[in-house]
């Protein structure tokens, strides 16, 4: 019993300490990058733990990768496409837009993920939605509203820039939860390792012909010895070594508690946008804060509950 909850408490800090990572990137170390292109930020935060990766297993994961059906490499490349560059892309242009004013608020709305996962889960992989998705998916959606504009017109709201900055968020949940989707099928055939490398792999590759079209390889030159520091530390903490811990820490714990473990992330962020950037939010955002958070709580459970129930009616 005492080896269970000391595996389960391990888990628990696994989880926090992945999500206390993201926050901090997303709020101290990737808005410090916003001097150089957003192609080529998201270009090099894929290549350097590809890299590593590389050094470190890259031929057991190839000869893995040569295993794989065909047909989920397909997936590899959506996975890719939509999580790894044009989610990325997505919320590295919204941190940029808001210029160390709203970070907290752009990080947060990446909470929606969920919402945007258990839709496409429906459509792609034919999952059944749990009980009352309509109402909390709803009511995460107007409080992620309150959040961003309180009682303000979207235009209005820090020169339209905010406005912009919520979109890209937006479409970076949507994107982040495609990969999700997608992720569940090629975890059917490939190790949770393959699929990280090879994920890394074709963003990797994706984001330099994105890059090289764009005009943004040459911005290279203009990268300082800060700008390399950054890169490395987010490629080893928040990139590919807080996923590594996230997925360790499910191991050992069951999905309602790592959703609760989660709620690191917007509470690190708020933090940190306090402690780095002197930047509070106002007592609207902080029940706006409050309510989205219930209702993506309520939304992830009823889901899990739902499925659990369809699992065990089949056996």
């Amino acid at each position: 019993m005492n080896s269970y909850k000391n595996k389960e408490m391990i888990g628990a800090l696994f989880i926090c300490g992945a999500a206390v990572l993201w926050g901090f990137d997303g709020v101290v170390l990737t808005p410090r990058l916003y001097s150089l292109s957003v192609p080529l930020v998201v270009f090099i935060l894929h290549l350097l733990p590809f890299a590593g990766m590389s050094v470190l297993f890259g031929k057991e994961e190839i000869k893995a990768a040569k295993k794989i059906p065909r047909k989920d490499f397909i997936y590899f490349f959506l996975i890719a496409l939509f999580g790894g560059s044009i989610g990325t892309l997505a919320i590295v242009k919204a941190l940029f837009l808001v210029n160390f004013k709203h970070l907290t608020v752009v990080t947060l709305l990446q909470k929606l993920q969920p919402v945007f996962a258990i839709i496409l889960a429906r459509i792609i992989l034919k999952e059944k939605i749990g009980k009352n998705f309509l109402l909390w998916s709803s009511i995460s959606l107007l409080a992620g509203y309150f959040l961003t504009f309180e009682f303000h017109v979207p235009e209005i709201a820090n020169g339209g820039n905010m406005f912009k900055a919520s979109l890209l968020s937006l479409l970076a949940a949507f994107s982040f939860g495609s990969g999700t989707v997608f992720g569940k099928k090629v975890l059917e055939n490939s190790s949770f390792r393959t699929a990280l490398y090879l994920r890394y792999g074709f963003t990797s590759l994706i984001m330099f012909l994105i890059t090289l079209y764009t005009g943004s390889l040459g911005g290279i030159s203009a990268t300082t010895k800060t700008h390399w520091i950054i890169f490395t530390i987010i490629g080893l903490t928040s990139g590919s070594g807080a996923i590594l811990l996230y997925y360790k820490g499910l191991n050992y714990i069951k999905a309602n508690v790592a959703t609760m473990c989660e709620l690191c992330f917007p509470i690190s962020s708020i933090l940190f946008d306090y402690i780095f950037n002197g930047n509070i939010l106002s007592p609207v955002q902080w029940i706006s804060v409050f309510i989205m958070l219930i209702s993506i709580y309520n939304i992830t459970q009823n889901n899990s509950k739902h499925q659990n129930e369809e699992i065990s009616q089949n056996i």
